[in-house]
């Protein structure tokens, strides 16, 4: 008799430890020309983390909250995420087009044309299914605020629902 409860703690222990350890689930970062053609096969938002190597709030949205295993579990169902440095010297192709890097302003055409000129780092541009210009949202943003933010275009109110009118209603749950 008494062999069962032990053998029932041991086995507890053991699966317990198992989760504690289990790998956590990690952000599916794509280039930008692969979740083009994604969204062409299975249309989803694109959402593009716009940074550069020398902006210190973006390694801290990095650390927190693209780290974050519900941003990275939600993000990860309902986009493609890409991660695009604003100067990047390489030609990008996006939509037909082509874009380099800008000389004069010491980025990317592409990061411009993202964000209608508007350069702030980071900033989170996402780039609805419907055919409507990219939305850029600069500056560092908290895990509830990409949470706001992620789940009105992903759960498909952009365009249905005005943004102030979802936000008043908005309850975050992300931690």
């Amino acid at each position: 008799m008494q062999k069962v409860p032990f053998l029932s703690v041991i086995l507890f222990l053991l699966f317990s430890s198992f989760q504690v350890n289990a790998p956590k689930e990690k952000l599916q970062w794509l280039s930008l020309e692969e979740a083009e053609q994604k969204a062409k096969q299975e249309p989803r938002p694109i959402l593009i983390d716009l940074y550069t190597d020398w902006c210190g709030w973006c390694k801290v949205m990095d650390k927190k909250t693209y780290s974050n295993q519900q941003v990275i579990s939600y993000l990860n169902r309902k986009f493609y995420v890409v991660k695009l440095n604003a100067e990047t010297k390489q030609d990008i192709t996006w939509k037909g087009k082509v874009y380099h890097y800008n000389i004069g302003y010491k980025t990317h055409e592409l990061a411009i044309a993202l964000t209608n000129g508007e350069l702030a780092y980071p900033s989170t541009v996402i780039v609805p299914v419907q055919e409507s210009a990219p939305q850029a949202i600069s500056g560092m943003l908290e895990v509830k605020e990409m949470e706001l933010i992620t789940k009105y275009f992903g759960d498909d109110k952009y365009g249905k629902v005005s943004f102030d009118d979802y936000a008043k209603k908005f309850r975050p749950s992300w931690r």
